[in-house]
């Protein structure tokens, strides 16, 4: 039976990247798709269930299963991403963003001969914050509303900014990460000495590839898309300037949630702001800035009604893609895809090595056909002391790159939710800045592949 749910899961794939090529409404698509094969896999009596649910009458179980996805994604990172959805249309209304750009670009005004490197440089600081702001989609959001035009700005094209800035989610590490915390759970070891000794050398390594990949990558296709920086420009001047005071709310849910986040002791007072409350936070606070500015409180008033459309848009066009993205995800996992994969590499008789960098390379494939790093490490991530038992090897030894390799696929994947959250925002299309993003990543897959299986086994 396994072998069979294999089968059938690579023909709706199949069928599925079919679809999509075609322009078809990729919602309706993936969750089409993944209900599919949430009834093939009670057909075929594949007992992998991905739901607790069990009336005795499969299809009521399987659209409970989707009424569940809907209330947990709805009730966690979909508040939190329509919430930064919200704040950055607001900031957008009232001139914040354009604000922010006005003021950084005087102290930064000598990099506009080298946007480029610039660009770049963003790379290890944001890879700083993401240690402590985890969520791809949240991160990709807080640095679209605040980095974002200051990039553009200086002289980067749009591409090229919020690829880099997608790029900067490629290493899913430190205390705060969903996927670190379920590798030391499964590994059995300490969360601090597996970030410090494990984790920390090799994403220096890798953030440096990344670098160079992706100075010379867009560089490249900025010159082949022939980018006029000075339509740009005209656009972005086109928008309402607020005070220079204004620059600062942009950025005050970074400040918030780096000053709050546990990892820094900044205040006496032990407190953890979340994502979603630094999000609601600021947007208080920009209410405030514009009584002051304004003295209209009805107009204050109305203003909130930004924030609420923002947040719809962002629901219907972001959040709804990564639920279905989920039930998909969750019908591959039922139908026995991933252990029909992990089955056939053992059975070939593969060592330690071979083995990690089979499993490496399935959870970034993984990674990328699901749109979610966290989805394909808990799919994969549990079967690994077993195979390591087996070889008389770490867990850790294959658990690290694994580790690294799923935030890698989720990069490159059109559906992953941080893609398509920046996109929107940029006003680009996905497809171009996964192309953006593919040799930067291989690069990074091919360095992680040699350095931990060539080096450091």
């Amino acid at each position: 039976m396994l072998y069979i749910g294999l089968i059938c899961s690579i023909i709706v794939i199949a069928i599925v990247a079919k679809l999509l090529l075609k322009d078809f409404y990729p919602q309706a698509v993936l969750l089409i798709s993944g209900l599919m094969m949430l009834g093939l896999a009670h057909f075929i009596g594949n007992k992998a269930a991905v739901y607790d649910t069990n009336s005795g009458i499969p299809i009521f179980d399987i659209f409970e299963f989707i009424k569940d996805s809907f209330s947990k994604t709805n009730a966690n990172v979909g508040l939190m991403i329509m919430t930064i959805g919200g704040f950055v249309a607001y900031m957008d209304k009232i001139g914040a963003s354009e604000a922010l750009v006005k003021v950084a670009l005087k102290p930064l005004a000598f990099l506009k001969k080298f946007p480029n490197i610039t660009a770049v440089a963003l790379i290890p600081i944001g890879q700083l914050i993401f240690i402590c702001v985890p969520s791809a989609a949240g991160f990709g959001l807080l640095l679209m509303a605040s980095v974002f035009p200051i990039l553009v700005n200086l002289g980067v094209s749009r591409l090229a900014a919020v690829s880099i800035i997608t790029g900067c989610t490629s290493f899913c590490i430190g205390p705060a990460s969903v996927i670190t915390a379920s590798a030391v759970e499964i590994a059995g070891i300490e969360t601090v000495p597996y970030f410090i000794n494990q984790q920390i050398p090799i994403a220096i390594i890798l953030n440096l590839v990344l670098m160079i990949s992706y100075f010379l990558v867009n560089k490249y296709y900025d010159k082949q898309d022939k980018i006029n920086f000075a339509e740009v420009k005209q656009e972005s001047k086109t928008k309402e300037i607020a005070p220079a005071i204004y620059a600062l709310l942009p950025v005050l849910p970074l400040i918030l949630l780096l000053s709050f986040s546990g990892v820094f002791t900044v205040f006496p007072i032990q407190l953890k702001i979340e994502t979603t409350t630094a999000m609601i936070i600021s947007l208080f606070v920009g209410l405030i800035f514009e009584f002051i500015r304004t003295k209209n409180i009805k107009a204050v008033f109305a203003s909130i009604k930004i924030f609420l459309d923002g947040m719809g848009d962002i629901f219907k066009s972001v959040v709804t893609l990564i639920i279905v993205a989920e039930i998909f995800a969750n019908g591959l996992i039922a139908l026995g895809f991933m252990d029909g994969l992990i089955s056939i590499s053992t059975q070939l008789g593969f060592g330690a090595k071979g083995i990690g960098i089979i499993m490496t390379l399935m959870i970034f494939l993984a990674a990328i056909l699901m749109g979610s790093g966290n989805a394909a490490f808990f799919a994969f991530g549990p079967l690994i002391p077993n195979v390591a038992k087996q070889f008389g090897v770490s867990s850790t030894s294959i658990l690290l790159p694994m580790n690294l390799s799923a935030s890698m696929g989720r990069a490159i994947s059109p559906i992953a939710g941080v893609l398509i959250a920046t996109a929107e925002v940029a006003g680009v299309p996905v497809m171009a800045i996964v192309k953006r993003n593919l040799i930067p990543v291989f690069a990074v897959l091919l360095t992680l592949l040699i350095y931990h299986f060539g080096l450091c086994f």
